[in-house]
């Protein structure tokens, strides 16, 4: 009697409906030619038209014991024939792989050596490209490490994905009624229970691009997008989130509409010189119009405005001020030299709202919900600060998260249109960053303490930086919220004046970056239209 075979480590889940056999040997051969021994291959033939498909995948099996046929009598589409293979897989791990698709030869070794290092690993994905029909790469999609957030506006995680076989069938496996985004639910519902979520930063799975496939066509694919719908909003629903889940502004994207309690006490904390600009051909006094947009453009009442402001306010914007907030605003004088650090702190100490809104006087709130969209996700215990989309007044993108790399420390995506999506929809939907701006910042009060508030010896420059650094150095998540929008007028081609000593600062506290972990450097790089007109990147916050 021969041994029994050991358990391999992953089982290989394969749904087959009747592919080009050439396109199904690649596949296969892909897994045959694995850097590590310990897998096994189960290709599900969901009654393919053809005979010669599971024909095929037999010659394989008999070649190679790890590969194993199933063939069903019965048509029952992706999610039932993905279930069979959940249902006989042998491994610690299911791997889930396209009938089209193809592995780098080293994508299960290097997804094992992450799983031997943490014995709580629940799920693993890597980073993916494409491959045409004339067998090329192209389109690599270099993923963030693990973001909660992002996987609620776009199934970003996709292939390669790889979950502990016994929570995929303790939630279920597959759901019928999700096809077209079956991974995607899968996931969710995975990683709400999963200890420990594992990125690999590197291309291992080659995404076949063929005519029919969302590898081509993001809408080849309609009622995916519904699918994907339903699987983002029933994960709010199960995890507690209230809001609504609404389609993107392009398919496959998706956007969380959240509630806020009307019961939460927002103070709105701003620094003012009551300055006056020229914006769209009118002279503005900077801090009412701000004030105003703030207010018209939410419809939570407890509000609380507090203007800190420096002794050269006019009378009359302070006049104006009480007429558009009335008894909202608690005004508070500052008469020293100019720190914006110390300006926030006293202004947080003079607030008396359980969430914190840092706005700049140089602000307006363009989309309705600003402010709720902005301040609800604090309510998730992780999440300890939020970012908005902010844009110059010629509708090109200012803000959209900062991004750490490269010794520096950059606003990514800065000067692209206010319609551009960017390369993986970074644009468009929420997703944890390594930092935001100070200009529109959101934080749980008790947060704000907890980490020391603003950093006073750094009065100008990289302010909003040291907070972030804290945040993340106090285990909370930083979010960039894509739904809620204001212009900023700050100039776009004003010349840098950093201090070098606070840059020095910044980086003798926290290192000096390298790699950022949510934004790869070279889609981080600013959008080279208008770089030249960029001396370097500010992170100030007055």
């Amino acid at each position: 009697m021969s041994p029994r075979r050991p358990a391999p480590l992953f089982s290989i889940v394969t749904p087959v409906y009747d592919p080009p056999l050439d396109v199904l040997k690649e596949c296969i051969e892909s897994v045959l030619a694995q850097d590590f021994d310990g897998w096994e291959m189960i290709l599900v033939d969901d009654f393919s038209p053809s005979a010669a498909v599971p024909t095929v995948i037999n010659q394989y099996s008999r070649q190679d014991a790890r590969i194993r046929l199933v063939e069903r009598d019965t048509n029952g589409h992706i999610v039932v024939a993905s279930n069979d293979g959940v249902e006989l897989a042998q491994g610690e791990f299911i791997a889930l792989l396209d009938h089209d698709d193809l592995l780098a030869p080293t994508a299960l070794s290097r997804v094992a050596s992450v799983i031997a290092e943490h014995d709580d690993v629940d799920y693993v994905y890597t980073d993916e490209d494409k491959v045409g029909e004339d067998g090329r790469t192209y389109g690599a999609f270099h993923k963030p490490d693990w973001s909660p957030e992002r996987l609620r506006g776009q199934m970003y995680t996709s292939h390669l994905s790889v979950l502990r076989t016994e929570l995929v069938r303790e939630v279920g496996g597959f759901r019928e009624g999700f096809e077209g985004s079956q991974d995607h639910d899968l996931v969710l519902r995975v990683t709400e229970r999963a200890r420990r979520v594992v990125h690999v930063p590197e291309v291992l799975y080659h995404w076949r691009a063929v005519e029919g496939s969302t590898a081509v066509d993001i809408e080849a694919k309609p009622y995916a997008n519904d699918a994907g719908l339903r699987a983002v909003q029933e994960h709010l629903d199960r995890v507690g989130i209230a809001g609504r889940t609404v389609a993107g502004a392009e398919p496959g994207r998706y956007t969380v509409e959240r509630d806020l309690d009307p019961a939460r006490r927002v103070s709105l904390v701003i620094p003012t010189m009551g300055q006056s600009a020229v914006i769209h051909g009118a002279s503005r006094f900077l801090v009412v119009d701000a004030v105003r947009s703030a207010l018209e453009c939410t419809d939570h009442e407890d509000v609380e405005v507090v203007v800190v402001h420096d002794a050269p306010t006019p009378a009359g914007v302070l006049d104006q001020l009480r007429e558009v907030a009335g008894d909202r605003l608690v005004l508070v004088p500052f008469d020293a030299p100019f720190n914006f650090s110390t300006k926030m702190n006293l202004g947080v100490s003079h607030a008396s709202g359980e969430r914190i809104v840092f706005l700049n006087d140089d602000v307006e709130a363009i989309s309705h919900g600003w402010l709720e969209q902005l301040v609800a996700p604090l309510d998730e215990p992780d999440v300890g600060l939020t970012g908005a989309k902010l844009y110059y007044a010629d509708q090109t993108v200012q803000h959209a998260g900062h991004a750490y790399f490269n010794a520096g420390y950059h606003h990514p995506f800065r000067f692209r249109t206010r319609d551009e999506a960017g390369p993986f929809g970074e644009l468009f939907v929420s997703r944890e960053v390594t930092g935001v701006t100070a200009a529109c910042a959101a934080m749980r009060r008790e947060t704000y303490f907890e980490v020391g508030g603003f950093t006073e010896t750094l009065p100008g420059n990289f302010n909003d930086v040291d907070l972030c650094y804290k945040v993340a150095a106090a285990g909370l998540r930083t979010l960039f919220i894509a739904n809620s929008e204001l212009y900023h007028y700050e100039s776009q081609t004003r010349v840098a004046e950093v201090a070098e000593q606070e840059r020095l600062a910044v980086v003798s506290r926290w290192g000096t970056p390298t790699e950022d972990a949510y934004l790869r450097s070279e889609l981080a790089m600013p959008n080279l239209r208008r770089v030249k007109e960029l001396p370097v990147d500010l992170f100030d916050g007055a």
